[in-house]
């Protein structure tokens, strides 16, 4: 039988890449979009809002309903966020939280108790090269990918006596368009930031159209999906842009810092 998989933000970007790869892979695919109606795919849509719990709990239902089993969860939802910390609005942090942190626990939630009956299961989680480094203007999207990085390492040891597996993928930046549904801080006239914000956020949005094609990330998941025993850590990107989490590890913290901050031009 095809595996049953439940990838969540799979209305544009990453995920409607990886949904629409895995369904010319024969596998039973169901995205996720708070409006699927309006979306147009080759896969089943279901109507899911991950800042929603009673919206997740309707969605598994009726996917487990429909197939009888759930094999994989690709928790994908995510939105972007940008700006100086100084300058971001707290609510927009805690929504950032919500949808990227939060909203990826509760979907984990909705679905462990039937991958338990089942005695399988294989959640990956998407989150970013972002997330193992704090980087400049864009401080609270790598907190919240770096928690749910952090997540998935403990509920990975907490369900393995059930036979479910969690593991996260990491991408780093493909051309998608993510920064159309980013939260972007104003450049303030009257900011202490205004300049090498303003400087960044350009530099953004370049790296987003230069980056590789979501196809390489698709296959990864198929490789994921398909894997006896899949690691708990999947990077997928550029050689630097994986190779930086390395220099991390293995320089002093002030020397990475002025790597980082030559980058960034700061």
């Amino acid at each position: 039988m095809s595996k049953v998989v439940l990838i969540t933000g799979a209305s544009s970007g990453i995920g409607k890449s990886i949904a629409s790869y895995l369904h010319t892979k024969n596998y039973k695919v169901y995205g996720t979009s708070r409006n699927p109606q309006n979306v147009s795919v080759p896969f089943s849509m279901v109507a899911l809002d991950v800042t929603c719990p009673e919206s997740i709990q309707k969605a598994v239902e009726e996917v487990v309903t429909k197939e009888g089993k759930l094999d994989v969860l690709i928790n994908n939802a995510g939105k972007g966020i940008t700006g100086p910390i100084e300058d971001t609005p707290t609510d927009e942090m805690r929504a950032n939280f919500e949808t990227n942190f939060f909203g990826a626990i509760e979907v984990m939630k909705a679905v462990l108790p039937t991958m338990r009956t089942q005695k399988s299961g294989l959640i990956i989680n998407t989150t970013s090269i972002a997330g193992y480094m704090g980087l400049p203007f864009r401080g609270i999207y790598s907190a919240s990918k770096g928690a749910l990085e952090l997540v998935t390492e403990a509920l990975s040891m907490e369900v393995k006596q059930f036979g479910i597996r969690v593991v996260n993928a990491a991408p780093g930046d493909f051309a998608t368009n993510i920064a159309a549904g980013r939260y972007h801080t104003p450049v303030f006239e009257e900011s202490a930031y205004k300049e090498k914000y303003a400087e960044n956020l350009a530099l953004m949005d370049e790296h987003v159209d230069s980056g590789k094609d979501p196809i390489i990330m698709a296959k990864v998941i198929e490789q994921i999906i398909e894997a006896k025993n899949p690691k708990i850590h999947y990077k997928i990107g550029a050689f630097m842009e994986k190779f930086s989490i390395v220099l991390k590890r293995a320089l002093p913290d002030k020397v990475y810092e002025k790597l980082l901050m030559n980058h960034y031009k700061l």
